[in-house]
């Protein structure tokens, strides 16, 4: 295996906003869907 080098990069903040903004509703649509809930209900079972 082979060791990969850690890159910091600093993003500026509006950017991680926009992409949250952008993000949680597509996330909250999954997992209210029937689909999210058992791929929720599989996860929860594994991590108790």
């Amino acid at each position: 295996m082979t060791k990969r080098q850690k890159i910091d990069v600093a993003l500026p903040e509006e950017l991680l906003n926009s992409f949250v903004k952008a993000l949680v509703p597509e996330i909250r649509a999954f997992y209210d869907s029937d689909e999210g809930k058992t791929y929720f209900e599989k996860w929860l079972a594994k991590h108790p």
